[in-house]
């Protein structure tokens, strides 16, 4: 990675975030960060997301992709077939990010510097180390209800991590490749326990830099009691259970 430029690409799902996402990618592409792309992965908004989604790639072509799917079954689905045609397409980094705007972009040079130096296989944008901070607009049931979200994780699992549950994410390419993403089971949010749970069975190390969690600007949270029922079971799933 030292010797020629790091392809850095920022994988981006999308679901009715017409608002959000240019906002996002004009973030992106001015950060100071070499050879960086952008692949949004539009699961059929029908807010015209897509569209949106087409016309950054049409003004920035070669920097943004679109990768257009048919139903919407999941943020997990949706990352797998980004972070796949990421690959195909030679990326060294992948970057899996919200277009909501609650991660903060300009935290990405820092993971990507944070892999090139050190042994770490994945680091996470995390709320919960020294320096960081969950948004300020959560209720105190919404902080209490994130916080023992983690701790159950990782009692379960014991993943080592202070924000289990976080869902911005740097990657090393063959880390992702360990990881075995076309036997990923789990959709929702928890599809990034699973994923860490993966990391860390692999043997490879995951760190941690802080961020400033903010609530989503604009549109409504995916956020439903079906998700959250599902990431109080999957752990269990995970510990006990087989891949495929």
């Amino acid at each position: 990675m030292e010797n020629s430029p790091t392809k850095v690409v920022v994988v981006v799902p999308t679901y009715n975030e017409r608002e959000n996402l240019p906002v996002l990618v004009a973030e992106l592409l001015a950060l100071p960060v070499e050879d960086l792309r952008v692949l949004v992965v539009d699961d059929s908004s029908p807010d015209g997301t897509g569209d949106v989604a087409d016309a950054l790639a049409r003004e920035h072509p070669d920097v943004v992709g679109v990768l257009h799917r048919t139903e919407k079954d999941g943020l997990g689905r949706a990352y797998v077939a980004g972070m796949t045609r990421a690959l195909d397409e030679g990326a060294d980094v992948v970057i899996q990010m919200d277009a909501d705007l609650s991660h903060p972009s300009e935290v990405i040079p820092t993971m990507v510097e944070t892999l090139a130096t050190t042994d770490a296989a994945v680091v996470l944008g995390s709320r919960y180390v020294p320096g960081g901070s969950a948004a300020s607009e959560w209720a105190w049931h919404r902080r209490l209800l994130s916080a023992w979200a983690n701790t159950y994780v990782n009692t379960i699992l014991k993943l080592g991590v202070r924000d289990a549950t976080a869902g911005f994410k740097a990657w090393k390419a063959d880390a992702l490749r360990a990881v075995d993403l076309g036997t990923i089971r789990s959709n929702g949010y928890s599809f990034q326990v699973e994923m860490n749970h993966r990391v860390v069975q692999a043997g490879k190390r995951i760190a941690e830099v802080p961020i400033t969690f903010e609530e989503r600007v604009e549109g409504a949270s995916k956020m439903t009691l079906k998700v959250q029922l599902e990431s109080a079971v999957m752990p269990w799933k995970f510990r006990f259970g087989k891949r495929g």
